[in-house]
């Protein structure tokens, strides 16, 4: 995410490390390539021209000029602007109300509406412990009520029925009073989208939202859209009087301009980030931590809080036990840690969160840890016998080319993961003897500097 603008920024701010001084020359310098790397980002004019003006007033000041240390205030002057572009931290949808509260969410067709209409099912269940209902209003897409029926039963979530013979304000009509019998606290209607902006779409969308009396209107937006989610957003506030923003499709935008552009156009923050496909990948937006990541600074905070929310806590310390009693690290144990990298969006999407210069220090890591890899791994681990995941010194010639092909693999893929796996084993043992300290030792000759000491 954000991945060309970062590098973009990266290069334009990377002179004014360490100067002495900034002077308006090399100011105006730096804020020509700024300038330049959010046009290639596809921020909006408007947005990027009021930017970079709030940026030099700030820059010229004479708070950076008294400073020791120049360069580095004026890469937190970009900070303090991109969060300020982007909005104050959001509070959340404001569930305070008499139940069941109605969430309408609007958007163009393919900005992932469906999918988010799950997502955020599944997070107020899992973080607020909320009964939600969903329903679905689009009866001209084929296949999407069936889509979010398939959904709601997937998280757990309540269903309201309907088809495509029955008029979109009815349906939502009939789920609010649904909604009401179940004693459901959150009703989300999920509308109709077209391939563009137009009259009837609008017309549709705003007759919804006056029958159900929408305490929140959030528009979906595919963060890729560029110009096109400026205009539509506009377009949708004008109709709805919107009360939030949802970007989707963030894990797939290395420009970032939606980011930048949708909150200033709207007036409405933005509140969640939808960072892949699956149902748990919805994350709560936080301005100052994305502005962190587009300047290359990494979001720490955000990555731990995935980890504590995603790894499970149980295994991770029934394994920690294991190891501290000296029983030797197995293959089930290595499947474990796969599958749980995997369930957190695989590498690349926890690189995503890491400071740049870690991040690329982390890209020569060796193979096992690559997204894809790690799929073929888990393939290949699944394709033992439960007494060889166990005991890997009983995997001869033959079983490993029974291995192979049960996975759809080589006898040398077999043989490098039986290596990297040995190299693994040695590792966890270390961390047995020496706790956290041995495996840095360890591992120092790979760590980027100053982390293995």
């Amino acid at each position: 995410m954000f991945d060309k603008l970062t590098s973009r920024l990266a290069g334009a701010v990377e002179a004014l490390r360490g100067r002495g001084r900034l002077t308006e020359d090399n100011i105006n310098d730096t804020l020509r390539q700024v300038r330049m790397a959010l046009l290639e980002a596809d921020v909006a004019l408007p947005v990027v021209k009021s930017f970079i003006t709030a940026v030099k007033e700030r820059a010229l000041g004479s708070a950076v000029q008294a400073s020791l240390t120049p360069g580095q205030v004026f890469i937190k002057i970009l900070h303090d602007e991109l969060v300020r572009a982007m909005g104050e931290p959001g509070a959340g949808l404001n569930l305070r109300a008499q139940p069941p509260v109605v969430v309408l969410l609007a958007g163009l067709q393919g900005a992932g509406k469906t999918t988010t209409a799950a997502k955020l099912a599944r997070l107020l269940m899992e973080t607020q412990k909320k009964r939600v209902l969903l329903v679905s209003c689009d009866v001209y897409r084929p296949a999407a009520i069936t889509q979010l029926e398939r959904l709601a039963t997937q998280i757990g979530a309540g269903f309201v029925a309907s088809d495509n013979t029955q008029r979109p304000v009815d349906i939502a009509v009939r789920a609010v009073q649904e909604a009401k019998l179940g004693s459901y606290d959150v009703l989300l209607v999920d509308t109709a989208g077209r391939l563009h902006v137009d009259d009837s779409m609008m017309a549709e969308v705003a007759a919804i939202d006056q029958a159900v009396q929408a305490h929140e209107r959030l528009f979906i937006v595919d963060s890729m859209a560029g110009q096109d989610a400026v205009n539509s957003a506009r377009a949708f506030n004008e109709a709805l009087d919107l009360t939030g923003v949802i970007l989707t499709k963030a894990d797939g935008d290395a420009r970032g301009g939606a980011a930048l552009s949708v909150r200033e156009v709207t007036g409405k923050p933005i509140l969640f980030l939808g960072v892949g496909e699956k149902v748990e990948a919805l994350e709560v937006f936080h301005p100052e931590r994305v502005a962190s990541r587009i300047l290359g600074m990494g979001d720490v905070l955000s990555l731990v809080e995935q980890v504590q929310a995603q790894v499970d806590q149980e295994k991770a310390a029934k394994l920690a036990d294991k190891l501290s009693k000296g029983k030797g690290f197995d293959f089930n144990d290595l499947r474990e840690q796969l599958q749980q990298m995997q369930a957190m969006g695989g590498l690349s999407a926890l690189m995503d969160k890491l400071p740049t210069k870690l991040a690329s220090a982390a890209q020569g890591m060796p193979t096992q840890f690559g997204d894809r890899e790690a799929k073929r791994k888990i393939a290949m681990i699944n394709s033992m016998t439960p007494k060889e995941r166990r005991k890997p010194d009983l995997i001869d010639g033959s079983r490993k080319r029974r291995i192979a092909v049960g996975s759809g693999v080589q006898v040398q893929d077999v043989n490098r993961l039986l290596k990297e796996f040995l190299q693994m084993q040695k590792v966890m043992k270390q961390f047995s003897k020496g706790g956290m300290k041995g495996l840095l030792r360890q591992l120092g000759g790979r760590l980027p500097p100053g982390l293995g000491r």
